[in-house]
């Protein structure tokens, strides 16, 4: 009689850490779940932005080309013009400005986006 409650017992104590088990897993699969969808959302948020970015430069280039040749009475001043300052500006990217520059801008800007989730768990 004692030894049939005693597995009862374990049986219902092996039946709920069997839940348990389940149950963090099933979080765990959420959790996964939630992350890749943000990721993904950042993906296609960023190839938009990327996209639209590049479009809008290049027609203000074009513009900038063709404004810079009506004023100067040329059919090709301009747009050398214009080429010759993304030279001058590539130039100064690839020589004078140092990657610290740039990982200071990085850090900054995804101090409160990249593992923001984790860093709240940590605190609580």
């Amino acid at each position: 009689m004692n030894d049939n409650g005693t597995r009862e017992k374990s049986t219902n104590l092996i039946e709920n850490l069997m839940g348990y088990i389940d149950t963090r897993i099933d979080i765990i699969r959420l959790e996964i779940q939630e992350k890749m969808k943000a990721a993904m959302v950042g993906a296609i948020h960023g190839v938009l932005l990327g996209f639209f970015g590049l479009m809008s430069f290049l027609f203000v280039s074009i513009f900038l080309g063709l404004l810079l040749n009506h004023l100067l009475d040329s059919s090709f001043w301009g747009f050398g013009i214009i080429a010759l300052f993304y030279v001058v500006v590539l130039v100064i990217l690839l020589i004078g400005l140092d990657k610290k520059v740039f990982q200071g801008m990085a850090d900054k800007a995804l101090d409160n986006t990249i593992y923001k989730t984790d860093k709240r768990e940590n605190q609580i």
